[in-house]
């Protein structure tokens, strides 16, 4: 990886181009006549005269434009790494030989093109060179029909032959306006590179290749491989063998990384930022059979799957039918054999393994799905896929109806400052309904207790705890850890309830005597009655005295309490706040006691509690008075 360092910041968007088509159809010599790089890179391929494993390419079109090519096998037996090609890549060059015409790895390749959604297509028919005027139109005529109705239905189809040149600049004036026309790739989005091919440079170490979408890679980030977790830095990044300071999608990227052993890694892994992606094992989709099947698809039977340049053995679970015919489309939940990054949106080819045949493709809706599907399962996923991007966190957090931040940027790639119909509650976004169902259930419990109980300020926390956590039960949010008071802690914010360390109340409550100032009254004059040394608050309460009234006549002022075990009326401790006053050098707890006409057992708490309020300060045996 040597060659002068180029950013290419300025320079309009790279694309990829993968090739697809029949074994032997002329796809590696017509890479070569374009890019003038033979893209059979092992002995083997050059050997036996055909595309093994993935081959890479690039050239200049007529307008400045530069483009990558994948060349993808097309022998059955290779169809593995075909998809491993095809998967991230959505621009087509589509080879159909003159002289041969459509063959069986035609329509399978063009069956999984169909299912992936490809962008757009350009059909080389080569080996024009071969046939006659009246053979070439025949043939082109011919794949025009086999296009119909598939995503290359519009493609320009352009005759030419590797081997004596004729079309191949009509076919890069075809390409050139295909890449004109296609949308730039989005550079916003979290960076991703499925990894393609692994490899180590004497000297510099572990290289991976693969087609880098989403977003950028910097030479000196850390990089996360997933789903194994490995992380290791960028060494080094090329594209088209210049290095760059910056990688741009879409474009064919070689990452050099450091820290990280070529035996850790495998095709399919994911190069990505640190804590981006979360692989998955289990993801709810759209399938829909491929073009020409002649059987249904049932969920009985081993698949393999294709995502990416990754491969998994898979199992399908169909929503709302057992049998999907050709021409129809189903939702289904499909679970893997090993974890793989997916995205929303992304692409994907079922294979049957044992009929050894592409049988259906479809689009990824869901990719932390509930763990049971749920009678609502078709309507929330009809709603996922009407979804732009953009909208998926506010789709996420009403499906969930609480969320974690942190997981709604790690499940849809966004990480929003504002959700419409949600609030920021802590560390979590919350749904408005839920929201309101909790408000509902806190707000009904305290009004209960309130009237219960009106004389007391406020119920345990636990009260409200409680309420909060039966409305998430019912509205099937997650039980996670600090929800609960993360709500509480936005009710409060709200003003809809306030708390005072372990009690809560609603915050329109205020605490009223409410008919019982009777027994307010008869409390007070029983301990004015037996000051100075009125009655404890245990005796209080064991002569019958309700705690709710003791707590309200303190609440109220008719009582102070000095204590935890004494309550004495305002106008005693009036007057044994002037006795302390008086002695201004200075009074002890002896004297104090006999000022005041009392025992210590009563002076001494009097005295800590003016402590506490300001009005005295100690000063070794001596209460001092503080000034006023």
């Amino acid at each position: 990886m040597t060659s002068p360092t180029t950013d290419r910041l300025d320079q309009p968007p790279l694309h990829v181009v993968a090739t697809a088509g029949h074994v032997d159809h002329g796809k590696s010599s017509l890479i070569l006549r374009l890019t003038g790089t033979d893209p059979d890179r092992l002995a083997e391929e050059k050997r036996r005269g055909l595309t093994i494993d993935l081959g890479f390419a690039w050239c200049t079109l007529p307008s400045g434009r530069e483009i990558g090519f994948v060349d993808v096998p097309g022998h059955e037996r290779f169809i593995r790494n075909m998809l491993a090609g095809v998967g991230p890549v959505r621009l087509v060059l589509f080879v159909v030989a003159a002289d041969e015409g459509w063959k069986p790895q035609s329509e399978e390749h063009l069956a999984i093109i169909d299912v992936l959604a490809a962008g757009a297509g350009v059909v080389a028919l080569t080996k024009r060179d071969l046939v006659e005027t009246a053979a070439l139109a025949a043939a082109e005529a011919a794949v025009r029909d086999r296009l119909q109705g598939s995503s290359l239905e519009r493609a320009a189809i352009v005759a030419c032959s590797s081997v004596t040149g004729e079309g191949i600049d009509e076919l890069r004036e075809a390409l050139d306006a295909m890449v004109a026309a296609a949308p730039p790739p989005p550079e916003d989005e979290r960076p991703r590179q499925f990894v393609d091919r692994i490899f180590t440079i004497k000297g510099a170490g572990t290289v991976v290749t693969g087609t880098l979408t989403g977003g950028r890679l910097k030479v000196g980030q850390e990089v996360e491989l997933y789903p194994t977790g490995a992380r290791a830095r960028i060494r080094g990044l090329q594209t088209h063998k210049r290095q760059l300071d910056v990688a741009r999608p879409v474009s064919r990227v070689a990452a050099n990384l450091t820290g990280l052993e070529k035996e850790t890694l495998a095709r399919g892994d994911v190069l990505g930022l640190p804590g981006e992606w979360r692989p998955t094992r289990v993801f709810d989709a759209r399938i829909r059979p491929v073009r020409g099947i002649d059987h249904a698809v049932t969920a009985r039977g081993a698949f393999k799957l294709y995502a990416g340049s990754a491969e998994r053995d898979a199992r399908i679970r169909l929503h709302g039918t057992s049998r999907l015919e050709a021409g129809g489309t189903a939702f289904a939940r499909i679970r893997l054999s090993r974890p793989i990054v997916l995205d929303f949106g992304d692409r994907f080819v079922l294979r049957e393994a044992g009929r050894r045949e592409t049988v259906a493709g479809g689009v990824v809706l869901d990719t932390e799905p509930p763990s049971r599907a749920g009678p609502d399962v078709e309507l929330r996923l009809q709603a996922r896929e009407r979804a732009k991007r953009v909208e998926l966190p506010g789709l996420l957090i009403r499906e969930r109806g609480a969320i974690r931040s942190s997981q709604v940027a790690l499940l849809t790639g966004r990480s929003p400052s504002t959700v419409a119909g949600a609030s920021r509650v802590g560390v979590f976004w919350a749904d408005s309904e839920l929201l309101d169902a909790v408000d509902a259930a806190v707000g009904s419990a305290l009004a209960a207790f309130h009237q219960e109980h009106p004389l007391q300020e406020g119920a345990e926390l636990a009260l409200a705890r409680a309420a909060a956590t039966d409305a998430l039960e019912r509205s099937g949010a997650p039980s996670d850890p600090g929800l609960v008071d993360a709500l509480l802690d936005h009710l409060v914010a709200q003003e809809q309830i306030a708390r005072m360390g372990a009690v809560v109340r609603l915050a329109s409550h205020h605490v009223t005597l409410a008919g019982r100032e009777p027994e307010v009254e008869s409390l007070t004059r029983a301990v004015a009655a037996a000051e100075p040394t009125p009655p404890t608050v245990a005796e209080l309460l064991a002569s019958g005295t309700d705690p709710e009234v003791l707590a309200a006549a303190v609440r109220s002022g008719a009582l102070v309490r000095v204590s935890p075990e004494l309550v004495m009326t305002p106008s005693f401790v009036a007057k044994a706040e002037a006795i302390a006053r008086a002695a201004t050098e200075g009074i002890t707890v002896s004297a104090f006691r006999e000022a005041l006409g009392t025992s210590r057992k009563f002076a001494l708490p009097i005295l800590e509690h003016f402590d506490r309020t300001g009005v005295t300060r100690r000063r070794g045996d001596l209460r001092v008075p503080r000034a006023m």
